[in-house]
């Protein structure tokens, strides 16, 4: 990560600036899908359909859709019939609390997560995942149901990514505000209630009154409504606001009695996001999923870091409050949901649903009621009537998991064979699925040539913050005068201006053949490369598909005469596997910059 500081449930704020370079220069290629058309039935199963178990059943689909479940349903006639005696078939799992972008949802896909229900992210990269969605063209990734742009005060939460966001200062504003959300094609409202308090931090929140007239703004355009919040208190205001659900479960405290009633007449549901509560305690939440030998196999090496990294250690801090307040709330028959909050420190997109669905058993749920956390739960919530059950006339988003999930959930770690819309999806080991072909260390560009050529990738472009909005200005030049002697080098100048939260101008170079395309370059241990400026230091950015649109970055000393510079990866937070960017830009003070780069390589 590119920063230690690190806020509630957020990714680290520094260096947003290059961010959506990530998002609009390219997206990653889809996990491969196939079939989708003639009839399968799979015959013998078990047959979990979200709410209850089939003992013993056959469900066919076709062309993408349920068509028959039943004990005494019949193969039609050609259909691919698959034995599923000793397995249990049950839907695709929804992820109800994600942060989407980069590669996450075909991420999500390969560890049997078919939706997931993104709560805060660019609305620009959402609108065309579902543009892609709709015109069938999401076969190789799980779906997303996104909020969109969140709910947040000016300086609240959900602003400190350097991601330029509306804010809404009070409740006159609600409804423009919710319907400027929706139009640009939020699936529902999301707000935060929330003044960082309850973790040692603060900044701004939406008032009580605010967040009351954002839920009943919402409600009027028939929009679900759902809050953010960390503490018993918030969320007993949440609800008598009216909100729909709660995204997350409070660890301040245990819950009250008073609490747990009015939840429960409420209606509202619950996502507790036990994972990233855990985390938040010091405690690594996903760190177990490392030992099971049914998903490790799939872990790409950020992944794994991923899950053993946690939020700072709390002295004496526990999960307990938040267990208790899930056990309490499950007594009383308040819906809940199963989310993960990826990809906070201790999660990952996919793979920590599973720990989620264990953590909610051991908070006192059945493995049958923590799927359906899962499943049916979800897809009620969100109003997603074509899935969440096998019925029908339903998706034919299924899994087909060895043993007996419903027994032991951590069964459902044990995935068979996957469909999405009918099209099974092919899961690719982390060998397979490190992010690209694979780069050996060694130099990129010396510029001796005169040009801007590189070794291999899609070479060197000009970057800033123009895209979002800035600006800053930047020229490229390859000059006489190189390190050591040598003939040339590439010289860097421009301007920042203000304009944008986190200004930058500089240069970008690609090592895939593709922009923003991940390559495996975990051969190397360091970026190394010579700098001179006339302007003070360098900053250098790395991009990454684990760091999605956010890069890690380094601030590097540089003067008049020219000096070395060898970054290690690990100082990113990176091990180079799914590396897809590197750049070097002039700020983030104001005013011209000069720089020359030379001799870049990776060794």
């Amino acid at each position: 990560m590119a920063s230690s500081t690190m806020r509630r449930f957020g990714v680290p704020a520094a260096a947003l600036a290059a961010l959506i370079a990530a998002a609009v220069a390219g997206l990653l290629p889809a996990a491969p899908a196939t079939g989708g058309g003639g009839a399968v039935a799979v015959i013998g199963a078990r047959v979990f359909d979200g709410e209850r178990v089939l003992p013993r059943a056959t469900v066919v689909f076709e062309g993408g859709m349920i068509t028959a479940v039943g004990e005494e349903v019949v193969p039609p006639a050609g259909a691919e019939v698959i034995d599923g005696a000793g397995k249990t078939l049950l839907p695709g799992l929804i992820d109800a609390h994600t942060h989407c972008w980069g590669d996450a949802l075909e991420r999500s896909l390969q560890f049997g997560v078919t939706t997931t229900i993104d709560m805060f992210t660019d609305q620009a990269w959402a609108a065309g995942m579902r543009r892609e969605q709709a015109a069938g063209e999401a076969t190789g990734r799980a779906d997303l149901v996104s909020a969109g742009t969140l709910v947040t005060a000016p300086g609240g939460h959900g602003t400190e990514y350097g991601l330029p966001i509306p804010t809404i200062e009070g409740p006159e504003e609600a409804q423009e505000f919710v319907d400027a959300r929706l139009a640009e094609g939020s699936d529902f409202i999301k707000l935060v209630y929330d003044d960082g308090a309850a973790f040692r931090l603060e900044f701004p929140s939406i008032s009580r009154e605010t967040m009351a007239a954002v839920i009943a703004a919402a409600h009027r355009r028939e929009a679900v409504a759902v809050v953010h919040v960390s503490t018993l208190e918030a969320a007993r205001e949440a609800l008598a606001a009216g909100a729909d659900g709660l995204v997350h479960v409070f660890n301040d405290r245990p819950p009250d009695d008073a609490f747990v009633e009015l939840a429960a007449h409420s209606g509202a549901f619950v996502i507790p996001t036990l994972t990233v509560v855990e985390s938040t305690t010091g405690k690594p939440g996903g760190a177990a999923l490392l030992e099971d030998d049914r998903l490790a196999a799939y872990l790409t090496p950020a992944e794994r870091t991923a899950l053993e990294r946690s939020f700072p250690a709390r002295p004496g801090k526990t999960l307990e409050p938040a267990r208790a307040a899930v056990r309490a709330l499950r007594a009383a028959g308040v819906p809940l949901l199963a989310g993960t909050d990826a990809p906070n420190p201790g999660t990952s997109h996919g793979v920590s649903i599973h720990r989620e669905l264990e953590l909610l058993v051991e908070a006192g749920l059945t493995p049958a009621e923590a799927l359906t956390a899962a499943t049916a739960a979800p897809a009620r919530a969100f109003g997603l009537d074509d899935r969440g059950t096998i019925a029908p006339g339903r998706r034919a988003d299924l899994l087909l998991v060895e043993g007996d999930p419903t027994a032991d959930v951590r069964a459902v770690r044990a995935i068979e064979r996957m469909w999405k819309g009918g099209r099974e999806v092919e899961r690719r080991p982390a060998d397979a699925a490190l992010g690209g072909p694979l780069r050996a260390a060694g130099p990129v560009s010396d510029f001796d040539d005169g040009t801007m050529a590189a070794a291999y990738g899609a070479g060197w472009q000009s970057t800033t913050d123009q895209m979002m909005g800035g600006a800053s200005e930047v020229e490229l030049e390859v000059v006489a005068g190189g390190a050591g002697g040598s003939s040339h080098a590439l010289e860097v100048r421009g301007t920042i201006r203000a304009g944008f939260a986190f200004p930058w101008a500089g240069v970008m170079f690609f090592p895939a053949d593709v922009p923003m395309q991940p390559v495996n370059l975990s051969a190397a241990k360091e970026l190394v490369f010579q700098v001179r400026a006339s302007s003070g230091p360098v900053r250098v950015m790395a991009f990454a598909s684990s760091l999605g649109p956010v890069p890690a970055q380094q601030t590097v000393a540089a003067g008049p005469e020219w000096t070395e510079v060898a970054v290690p990866l690990s100082a990113f937070g990176i091990d180079g596997s799914d590396l897809t960017a590197v750049a070097w830009s002039g700020g983030p003070a104001e005013g011209e910059f000069s720089f020359r780069i030379d001799s870049v390589s990776f060794r």
